[in-house]
This record gives structure tokens, C-alpha cells and sequence, in this order.
């Protein structure tokens, strides 16, 4: 029998998800990886499951009988949430209830990391939600709380800004790193297209937010919301530059207004999560080179 701690990881097939399985089994768990999509990973015990089906969750739940959640599952695409919001919603919010509460009824002692996001905004100020996603992620980390308070169950907020890092994901250093390799290997014009070069971000590895989730686990407190990011913004004019010194070939960058690209005003708080012993170690620009290197091996 196992005395390895159970850690239920959803959304594992996911850009995150691929790099905390890899990452929790090295850490010595018992990883359980939940998926609604098959996928293979031979290191973890693995299960398809639509979180937003209360009963499948509450079944998952009596069979892996976890004593940690790491919840990374969700719909995290701006875009979409306008044309779905209801969907985004369903994913988002409803998944983490049926979750906590299949939990609450199985195991409330299980200590759980709920992923939320930067993107979060003040409830006490609508005025400053800007789309359906920002509203699904701040309702998800509500209802977590929520059950935290009335429930008393071990839940911990972890909040990480713009992941970045090797692997299939939708952010913008990705978009960038594959139209270049298609650049590079003349399947496409050599332009690279941007809205605003002047619009400022913060860009942390996702392997060292998962090691984040990995102190957040072991040492998160009740109830609290942690900041994980690289302290850092950085312009997408810096991005395409840090791009240009080591793609292969020479590329043209052209403005398009059709594209979003705002500002990010987030306000980050690193001194909870720097307390527990964390810090971001991955340099932005091993990041950098280690996505493009990755899209041009697939």
C-alpha cells in the first residue's frame, strides 16, 4: 500500500498540467491526473472526467479519496468567455464547487490549491470587471473561500500572472514562438503582426509556478491568496526583441490595430508567497529560447 500523500491534479493535460504531473511525481505524490480529453503520461494514474458533471465529479472524488487537490482545470481563454460566457462560467466556478463539495462530503481534511488568476477583479467594484472570464475566475476563488469559511476546509488561492515556458499553450509568447518557426521554416511571411509593442505584462516560467503550487500545498495557509509572478512587467516590444536575437532568420514586425493587447494593471504582492521561501529562478530569457526550442522540435 502506498505512503505516498494522493494528489488529484485536474486540467493535467493541459499546458500546466503536463509540467506539475512531471513535476509532483519527481516531489515524491501519488499523482492522480484528471483529464476531460485521454491523454498518456506514463508516470501518473490517470482519469477522464467532465468536472462540470456534478455526479462524475463526486464519483472521481470516492475513488481517488485525495488528500490533496491541486485544481489547474478550466476555461482560461478571454476570447472565448464572450462567446461562451455561460460556459465559462460552468467550467470555471461550477467545476471548483462540485469539486469542494464532493471533497467537503469525502474527505474535508484534504488541503487544496485552487488556481485562480491575475485577471480577477474587485467584487466590491464592478465597475472594474472587464469580461465574463475575469468574472468566472473571481466567482471560482469566492466560492472557494467561501467553503473555506463555512466549511472549515483547507483551501489555499494561489494567483499566478502570464505563464510562460515550453509546451502547447495559447499566450502570447507562444503565438509568437510558433509563427516564427514557421518563419523559419519559410511557411510563412516573415512579419510578425502585434497591436500595441508598448503594452506591459508580467511573464513568470510555469515551472517555477508549479513549485509554487508545490509550497502552497505543504505550507499554504487557510483562506489566503497568494501572488505568483516574476515581479517583472515586460513589454511585448521586449518580448519580440528578446525573439529576434535568437530566431534564425530576420523578421519585420507590423502593427495591427485588430488586435487586443492592453495594458495589464494588476497589482502584485509577492512578500506571502517570497515568506514561504519562494522565488522565480527560470530567467525570462531561458524561457524564451526554451519555448521556441520547443516548437521547433514539434
Amino acid at each position: 500500500m502506498s505512503q505516498m500523500p494522493k494528489l488529484l491534479i485536474t486540467g493535467a493535460s493541459g499546458f500546466t498540467g503536463q509540467h506539475a504531473c512531471n513535476h509532483f511525481v519527481n516531489a515524491g505524490f501519488d499523482v492522480t491526473a484528471v483529464s476531460r480529453k485521454s491523454f498518456r503520461n506514463g508516470q501518473v494514474q490517470t482519469e477522464l472526467c467532465d468536472l462540470t458533471n456534478k455526479e462524475n465529479v463526486g464519483k472521481l472524488i470516492k475513488k481517488v479519496k485525495p488528500d490533496y487537490l491541486l485544481h489547474l482545470a478550466g476555461q482560461n481563454h478571454v476570447g472565448q468567455s464572450w462567446i461562451d460566457p455561460v460556459s465559462s462560467l460552468e467550467v470555471n466556478a461550477m467545476s471548483t464547487l462540485y469539486l469542494i463539495e464532493a471533497l467537503r462530503q469525502e474527505n474535508p481534511a484534504c488541503k487544496m490549491v485552487i488556481v485562480g488568476s491575475a485577471l480577477q477583479f474587485d467584487p466590491q467594484n464592478i465597475t472594474t470587471l472587464t469580461h465574463p472570464y475575469s468574472l468566472s475566475k473571481t466567482l471560482q476563488v469566492l466560492i472557494a473561500q467561501s467553503w473555506g469559511v463555512l466549511y472549515n476546509m483547507n483551501v489555499v488561492i494561489a494567483k499566478p500572472s502570464n505563464l510562460i515556458g515550453p509546451g502547447i499553450s495559447n499566450g502570447v509568447c507562444s503565438i509568437f514562438a510558433k509563427k516564427i518557426v514557421d518563419m523559419e521554416e519559410n511557411k510563412a511571411e516573415k512579419v510578425l503582426e502585434v497591436s500595441n509593442m508598448h503594452a506591459k505584462r508580467d511573464f513568470v516560467d510555469v515551472r517555477d509556478a508549479v513549485s509554487a503550487y508545490e509550497i502552497l500545498l505543504t505550507q499554504g495557509k487557510f483562506g489566503e491568496i497568494y501572488d505568483i509572478a516574476s515581479g517583472n512587467r515586460r513589454s511585448l516590444g521586449d518580448i519580440i526583441n528578446q525573439f529576434n536575437s535568437i530566431a534564425n532568420i530576420e523578421f519585420k514586425v507590423k502593427i495591427n490595430t485588430k488586435i487586443t493587447a492592453a495594458d495589464e494593471h494588476t497589482e502584485i504582492n509577492l512578500s506571502k508567497i517570497k515568506k514561504l521561501g519562494w522565488q522565480s529562478i527560470i530567467p525570462f530569457d531561458t524561457s524564451i529560447l526554451d519555448i521556441l526550442n520547443f516548437y521547433r522540435k514539434n
